[in-house]
């Protein structure tokens, strides 16, 4: 996950009063809370930046699992979008599905899994397929060192799809206005980022969004498709 919201160049929003508020996490442009830096300095990577280890006074149970929701980019795009990352020096790039955010990582308890699930099929069953077109770059800079494939169309359907994940067990609010993009390189030097402004300017790809994907973060810093939520009611996989 807008002159207004777009030329700010940010990247999440939202706002609610929720009975059960979740923590909130790291999200572009915001400073990182303080961290346990025993066993890794930077913590686990993110679908965003990288992450802290979550202690006990920041509210998070310490055996949550980590979680994101995202739009999945389809083949033959996300290859080559996640190769072009690695070309660029991001070490990240394998670790991290080509996708659009839509629910930033955010820490919930094993024992709410059942309810998010529950959730979410619920929102994908209210929801219809929508048409994105990804086109040219642009970047989060000097906000944050991201370079990202803009979203010329189907930002709207996006918007509406995070908003309606954001809701029930999964309210958070989000520090920034809702932008949807796809990340094509993160934390590198100015030149690489230049670099990969440049090299996927003439970028583009129309596809049909008929899902939206729940992802886990593993203990290896790798995230993966924990369930793909069908719009419309049909069967999830």
């Amino acid at each position: 996950m807008i002159g207004s919201s777009r030329d700010r160049r940010v990247g999440a929003g939202g706002a609610g009063t929720p009975s059960r508020q979740l923590a909130p996490t790291p999200v572009l442009g915001v400073p990182l809370p303080l961290r346990d830096t025993a066993d890794d300095a930077m913590g686990p990577s993110t679908m965003s930046m990288p992450a802290i280890r979550w202690r006990p006074r920041d509210g998070v149970d310490a055996a949550a699992v980590t979680i994101g929701v995202a739009l999945e980019i389809p083949e033959p795009w996300a290859s080559f979008l996640q190769s072009s990352r690695e070309s660029f020096g991001d070490g990240e790039a394998r670790a991290i599905p080509t996708h659009v955010t839509l629910l930033p990582p955010t820490p919930v308890a094993p024992g709410h899994m059942e309810e998010v699930t529950d959730h979410l099929v619920a929102v994908a069953r209210r929801l219809r397929p929508f048409e994105v077109c990804l086109e040219g770059t642009d970047t989060f800079r000097p906000v944050s060192p991201v370079v990202f494939v803009r979203v010329v169309r189907g930002g709207e359907g996006c918007d509406g799809v995070q908003r309606a994940v954001r809701t029930g067990p999964l309210h958070r609010d989000l520090t920034f206005p809702f932008h949807p993009h796809v990340t094509v390189a993160h934390h590198l030097d100015d030149d690489a980022l230049d670099r990969a402004a440049k090299e996927l300017a003439e970028f583009s790809a129309t596809f049909a969004v008929t899902a939206f994907v729940l992802y886990e973060h593993g203990g290896d810093g790798v995230w993966r498709p924990r369930r793909h939520f069908r719009f419309g009611g049909s069967a999830p996989r």
